[in-house]
């Protein structure tokens, strides 16, 4: 057995922050939290002092399609352990893996690999982040709203199809994106919750009252919000104004500047507050690589800039780390415990793993990291392990 202290500046729980704190890790879990004073150090253990640094719980992604070179598209265990590794550096400590819109095999064939990965990750003993399952984003999405999904393995929403899905990721299936205008939307929300699975509209030309109509069967949570939706108007508030004005819904944001205007941002963090908003990447695999030419699932995209495109120059994912998210966001005036708690808190409670994930808590898994004044990443923790 191991067990460090962690002696840092300040810590955010994210809930609580706490001056001169002290976190203890006993092998893969978090022990205890609390005012140094009041945390003894284990016999055997080692303290690393960082009183320069700020502890905050590992941020936690349920929108990823890839990194470091690869996409999740793949399936491998290769694949999987690049994307891990790679945002793992920038301080995302679990993720869910997202598929895209593909023929109805080969999201099978990911969804399987994603499972077999799951069932091999924890004999690793290296700073890599945690895959947590599966999030399928497409095939039951608006043709009209796809983005780059390619538009001929868009399928109408079906329970049978989507059983089939879940069947693939053996249990690790946790979040179906859908458009709910779409023929058969209800019944496959209904097999989706059902399923245990949490219910995202997204991709979506959805009204105002389909929107509603979907919140009402078990739908809780929007996918990447303002981008591929039905644009708001004041005579026509559409999807978005559902989003903005319902309280139990959460709302998924690409804080990178270039999917959202500032000011769309800041409407959206104004109306959703901080318990209701989630900062995602959207990463894709040039996510920690240079320029150049990479894949989004089946297609190839060119990245410019650090700015993602197809073909015809639509954006196609992103190369935003979640770090990057954090500074842009508090860069925004967003006290640092709210920006934390929509990378850290949010995203695990979306997926009903509150106790586990994103929050340094006794009990929790040791997925944390310190951030310097800059809120750079300075170190990084996943399950006790540290580089």
């Amino acid at each position: 057995m191991s067990t460090t202290l962690i002696h840092a500046g300040r810590a955010f729980t994210p809930s609580i922050e706490i001056p001169d704190a002290a976190i203890v890790i006993r092998d893969e879990a978090i022990e205890s939290v609390g005012p140094r004073s009041a945390v003894s150090l284990p016999a055997g253990a080692a303290e690393i002092n960082a009183l320069d640094k700020i502890a905050a719980p590992g941020f936690l992604d349920v929108h990823i399609h890839g990194a470091g070179g690869h996409d999740v598209m793949e399936g491998s265990d290769v694949a999987l352990e690049a994307v891990a590794t790679t945002i793992a550096a920038h301080g995302t400590t679990s993720f869910v893996a997202t598929t895209v819109t593909a023929s109805p095999d080969a999201i099978c064939r990911s969804a399987e690999g994603v499972a077999r990965y799951f069932g091999l990750q924890h004999a690793a003993r290296d700073v890599r982040a945690e895959v947590l399952g599966v999030h399928f984003e497409g095939p039951f999405i608006s043709p009209v709203r796809r983005g780059v999904h390619p538009p001929e393995f868009l399928r109408l929403p079906s329970a049978d199809l989507l059983a089939q899905f879940i069947a693939a990721a053996k249990g690790r299936a946790q979040i179906l994106t859908i458009a709910p205008e779409l023929l058969g939307a209800m019944p496959c929300i209904d097999a989706a919750r059902k399923a245990g699975l949490v219910v995202a509209i997204g991709h979506t030309d959805a009204t105002y009252e389909q929107a509603r109509a979907a919140f009402a069967r078990g739908a809780h949570h929007a996918v990447h919000v303002y981008n591929a939706m039905r644009p708001f108007s004041h005579r026509d508030s559409g999807v978005i104004g559902a989003v903005l004005t319902t309280p139990e819904l959460t709302a998924e944001l690409i804080a990178d500047g270039v999917h959202v205007d500032e000011t769309a941002m800041r409407m959206l963090l104004q109306a959703k507050g901080p318990g209701g908003v989630i900062l995602v990447s959207d990463g894709i695999s040039a996510t920690g690589m240079p320029d150049g030419r990479y894949r989004l699932g089946t297609f190839d995209v060119t990245v410019s800039g650090g700015v993602c495109r197809n073909a015809v120059g639509k954006l196609a994912g992103s190369t935003l780390t979640l770090d990057r998210a954090l500074r842009n966001i508090v860069g925004l005036g967003t006290l640092l415990a709210d920006a934390l708690r929509m990378l850290t808190l949010n995203p695990a409670t979306l997926l009903g793993i509150e106790f586990k994930k994103g929050s340094l808590r006794p009990g929790a898994d040791a997925d944390l990291l310190l951030l310097d004044e800059s809120l750079a990443v300075a170190k990084v923790w996943t399950r006790g392990v540290t580089n």
